[in-house]
């Protein structure tokens, strides 16, 4: 009941907001269990990072994992997903024992301060809807929030660029060649694993990239130093 529920709340925001939203339907669980793969690997305390939670599918399986020790952060731009997130930490036991270690961010990602934070970020967020532009640098945002040897996970739907190509016009093929090529250049240089995830809607790869030592430092430029907006109701 609560997937059919997260459908509905998925499709009538990606109707509003389609290009921060980038799909009508939310994660499946074979996506999100894949998503957070690295979080079952034998780790010490982790400071987590989840951008773009949309619903919640995918933290429920960051919760799942959590030690009590694990502190996480969410970070999404969509007021209504974070009023659907709030209300689940205060109504659904997985998300209230855990609220004391979570804090939901409505921002976007690229207002998040800090350099060297987070050991893990597992990103939703639609890149191949962005520009070119917006891309690179939420790139070097993650870049400088991870800490070296940190790794970042995200997806993207499954020749999306390939299959989108030969039905929109010149500009836009140019646009989804270049964030192919962003995108590229990162999992040449970072990525240690990748997976196929064909039990969702549709098909999706997830990829983990781990940062080396020295890389945040050859990616810093300016550090945005915005003040964050924290969502959260009181405990």
């Amino acid at each position: 009941m609560r997937f059919w529920a997260e459908c509905g709340d998925f499709l009538r925001e990606s109707r509003r907001h389609f290009r921060n939203t980038g799909s009508l339907l939310p994660s499946s669980r074979f996506l999100a269990r894949a998503l957070v793969g690295e979080l079952r690997k034998p780790r010490g305390p982790s400071r987590i990072l989840e951008v773009g939670p949309g619903t919640g599918s995918v933290t429920a399986q960051v919760l799942r994992l959590m030690t009590p020790a694990d502190r996480l952060d969410a970070v999404e731009i969509n007021s209504h997903f974070i009023s659907l997130l709030e209300d689940r930490f205060e109504r659904e036991w997985l998300f209230w024992r855990c609220r004391d270690q979570v804090q939901l961010v409505h921002d976007a990602i690229e207002n998040l301060p800090g350099e060297g934070v987070y050991d893990f970020i597992i990103s939703g967020l639609p890149l191949n809807n962005f520009p070119v532009a917006q891309v690179r640098e939420i790139f070097r945002v993650y870049n400088r929030l991870l800490k070296p040897g940190g790794t970042l996970t995200y997806y993207e739907y499954a020749l999306i660029r390939q299959l989108k190509s030969p039905f929109v016009n010149r500009r836009e093929r140019r646009r989804l060649y270049c964030v192919g090529r962003v995108v590229g250049d990162y999992i040449r240089t970072y990525q240690v694993r990748r997976q196929q995830v064909f039990m969702n809607v549709p098909p999706a790869t997830v990829r983990h990239l781990r940062l080396k030592p020295g890389s945040v430092a050859a990616e810093l430029g300016e550090v945005p130093r915005n003040r964050l907006a924290l969502s959260r109701k009181s405990r």
